[in-house]
């Protein structure tokens, strides 16, 4: 039998770790907690997780920190645990290459929820197999410009150069390439990319859009490569259309 899917969790709060580790529990899911920031990186960097969920206030370094160092090393898909309110919170989160973030208080089934979206994209980039010397140019390859994506890999390169992407990234980037020169609005996005519905002031899709502009750069002729189209959705723009 196949060992159950591992979760992380890193938060100082005793009671909503055991709260977590029985409700994931019964989804499927081995849960393991960290309560401080020092143990909780020293654990999701020996791994291997399917998922970290990561609180942002925690005693010693604060999330971002440990955020930060993670993806030093690491593209294990985070869940980041921000205060309500603290919109800054969130989009500090994701800007350091969180996948999602649910603020608290919340619904533990909303969280669970979260879990279980994040844990099927991760799943899906699992099965992907890392090429061999050459064996890029071998794969089928979605290319816009000078922007290629090999979805069987899950790599994305630009002007040949690889660019390293979160989980996220790279399933939002692939749904823009895949309907090139055509608009997808942010509700259509927030499905395929977070597997949820978007929220009233939810600005996880706007992020991960920003921090794709900003690892992929401009188009060709340094036009913007990702376009916002207002009260519509984003587009990737092709070169000359």
């Amino acid at each position: 039998m196949a060992d159950p899917p591992h979760i992380l969790v890193i938060d100082d709060d005793a009671e909503l770790c055991e709260l977590l580790a029985e409700l994931l529990g019964q989804e499927g899911y081995a849960v393991e907690s960290a309560r401080d920031a020092i143990s909780g990186l020293a654990r999701a960097q020996e791994g291997p997780f399917t998922l970290v969920v990561l609180d942002v206030m925690l005693p010693g370094l604060n999330g971002f920190e440990v955020l930060t160092r993670l993806r030093r090393s690491s593209r294990v898909p985070v869940l980041m645990l921000t205060a309500r309110g603290e919109d800054v919170d969130r989009i500090v989160g994701l800007e350091m290459g969180a996948d999602d973030y649910l603020p608290k208080p919340f619904n533990p089934r909303e969280l669970v929820a979260r879990v279980r979206a994040l844990h099927r994209r991760a799943s899906h980039a699992g099965h992907a197999v890392a090429p061999g010397p050459g064996a890029a140019e071998a794969q089928s390859v979605l290319t816009v410009d000078d922007l290629e994506v090999f979805p069987a890999a899950r790599r994305v390169r630009v002007r040949g150069e690889e660019v390293r992407l979160t989980t996220a990234e790279y399933d939002l980037i692939e749904v823009l390439v895949r309907q090139a020169g055509a608009v997808v609005s942010r509700e259509d996005l927030a499905r395929r990319v977070l597997g949820r519905r978007l929220a009233a002031y939810d600005r996880g899709i706007d992020m991960h859009v920003s921090n794709l502009r900003r690892k992929l750069g401009p188009g060709p002729s340094g036009g913007e490569r990702i376009k916002t189209v207002r009260n519509a959705g984003y587009i990737l723009a092709r070169e000359g259309a």
